[in-house]
């Protein structure tokens, strides 16, 4: 019953989002996208002509965001590249490059590198996060791991100026987090934006100019 009751509370909460239902009236596919949104506007992280990839993409709500913010104002194409990766198939977005696939394996890597053409990525976005057990240790554990990717693909593909932003948890194994950052990049600031569910623990770390690009 307790699991019937929750999942009532979460579909009312749900329905009853502002962000929920900002989404559907702005067409994005997820309420996400606010997040970005809110962290885009007070760090300045997209401008026009950047190349942004965004790993974990699906369903596609931040790689939504970027192409909007990089739209032309007469509305034809787009002024920069966006690159989306997830091992999830994603419903196509226009101007998007969406490769399905896991971005260690080389297959997908081949087709980043040709879309990247020789280039690096000014801004890194990872918006994922591990199934989780419930058990606190395993959990930071994976997350941890999740980020550890993020930054090596970053360290890999993006430019030493560039920016890195990745969700995570305030919880077990945050603050190692937080020093890993610190030992990767010159600033590193937390982001908990309004969009994010105040009974979330889920935050965003951002870490900029990296210290030991690849």
């Amino acid at each position: 019953m307790a699991k019937k009751k929750l999942n009532k509370n979460w579909l009312h909460d749900h329905i009853n989002d502002p962000y929920v239902k900002l989404a559907q009236k702005e067409g994005y596919r997820a309420r996400a996208a606010y997040k970005l949104k809110e962290i885009d506007e007070s760090e300045k992280l997209i401008k026009p002509g950047q190349i942004i990839v965004d790993l974990g993409s699906t369903p596609g709500s931040w790689s939504q965001y970027v192409r909007n913010k990089l739209a032309g104002q007469n509305g034809g194409g787009i002024n920069g590249t966006v690159i989306g990766l997830d091992m999830l198939p994603m419903e196509p977005i226009a101007d998007v490059n969406f490769i399905l696939g896991d971005f260690r394996e080389s297959k997908s890597l081949r087709q980043l590198e040709v879309i990247l053409d020789g280039r690096k990525a000014d801004v890194v976005l990872s918006d994922m996060a591990p199934n989780l057990s419930g058990i606190p240790t395993a959990d930071a554990a994976r997350m941890e791991h999740i980020i550890d990717l993020a930054i090596e693909f970053a360290q890999l593909h993006m430019k030493p100026s560039g920016s890195l932003l990745v969700k995570c948890f305030n919880g077990t194994g945050y603050s190692q987090i937080v020093e890993k950052f610190k030992r990767e990049f010159v600033s590193v600031s937390s982001k908990k934006p309004k969009a994010s569910r105040d009974k979330s623990s889920e935050i965003f770390l951002l870490g900029k100019t990296l210290k030991h690009a690849a």
